[in-house]
């Protein structure tokens, strides 16, 4: 399978070749587009060289991952971080794979380093974490060291690369089920594809008409469901479950101190409703993926039940104590 890319990618991430040809071949793949056994075979190779997770088979098969690819250069707040601490709080155990911000003002990282999650946890830590209080942040730079070989040469890029594509795809903890925001819904199928060749077990991959890497509350969300190999694509309108479409300006965030305070707001339910809406469509999603939700409207129900009886806010305060507990 995608033996020809998987070989290339191989020779990158074991620095087998110099800079100037990685660069010319990420150029490459830009210029004409990436294909689904490309992406693919990135993953694959990038999954190799991560540092996993040391997590039983069972507890494997029960996580789950919400995030995108970033790149909508929305400026929103961090919805998919604070749909984490929802899903969570329903049950689910959701191993969040993440970074500092590298296209926004505030990356997930970020985020939970201002809310005051604790960044810098050991393996069996995070293991820990997840099987107890069913979440765990996975801080990218920590997990993928052969990125060293590879951040000079996208730095010195004046656009993305394949590698703005894969970090949604390269979970360390081996999450077969997975809510995956893309920055273009040209990229929607791509992306499940790429997921179907890597075993994904159940995954929602979206992308707004109005460019967010999150189904948005604004217009409407191109998406696209693989679950047990078989693709279906639809379409997701906020309107018809209820929710009012707002401007894309009504989620706007600001640095990692604001949108710490946008997240502790809404899950005290004292935020702006567009702020909650967002983030119970979402969270109604990840539901659906983890088998929890039948639909959206069932999942939204679940969300919205989670944040205003407390049991979020209060879920987030043991997630944040546990990190904290060296």
């Amino acid at each position: 399978m995608f033996s020809k890319a998987k070989l290339k990618f191989e020779d990158i991430f074991d620095n087998k070749l110099s800079e100037d040809e990685v660069r010319d071949y990420l150029v490459e793949l830009y210029n004409r587009g990436e294909t689904s056994d490309e992406i693919a075979a990135a993953a694959d190779v990038m999954r190799e060289h991560s540092i996993r997770l040391p997590i039983h088979q069972d507890l494997e098969e029960k996580i789950i991952d919400n995030c995108g690819t970033g790149g909508d250069k929305s400026g929103s707040f961090n919805i998919s971080t604070t749909v984490s601490f929802v899903l969570a709080s329903c049950g689910c155990y959701v191993a969040k794979h993440g970074n500092k911000s590298i296209t926004s003002k505030s990356g997930s990282a970020d985020m939970l380093e201002a809310i005051g999650y604790n960044l810098h946890n050991d393996l069996n830590h995070q293991a820990k974490m997840l099987e107890v209080v069913g979440f765990c942040f996975m801080f990218a730079v920590n997990h993928h060291p052969a990125m060293k070989y590879i951040m000079p040469i996208r730095k010195s890029l004046s656009h993305r690369t394949i590698f703005n594509i894969l970090g949604p795809l390269t979970n360390p903890a081996g999450a077969k089920k997975q809510l995956i925001g893309v920055f273009d819904k040209d990229y929607i199928s791509k992306i499940t594809d790429a997921l179907n060749l890597l075993d994904s077990k159940k995954a929602i991959v979206v992308s707004s008409k109005d460019g967010l890497d999150e189904i948005s509350t604004s217009d409407i969300t191109y998406a696209s469901i693989l679950e047990d190999g078989i693709t279906k694509e639809f379409e997701i309108d906020p309107a018809e479950y209820g929710i009012k479409k707002v401007s894309l300006n009504a989620i706007k965030g600001g640095d990692a101190n604001e949108n710490a305070k946008i997240t502790l707001d809404l899950l005290n339910a004292k935020s702006s409703n567009p702020h909650t809406d967002i983030v119970v469509m979402n969270a109604s999603a990840g539901l659906i993926v983890d088998g929890k939700a039948r639909d959206f409207q069932d999942g939204i129900e679940i969300a919205r039940e989670a944040i205003f009886s407390g049991k979020a806010k209060a879920h987030l305060d043991k997630i944040i104590k546990m990190s904290n507990q060296i």
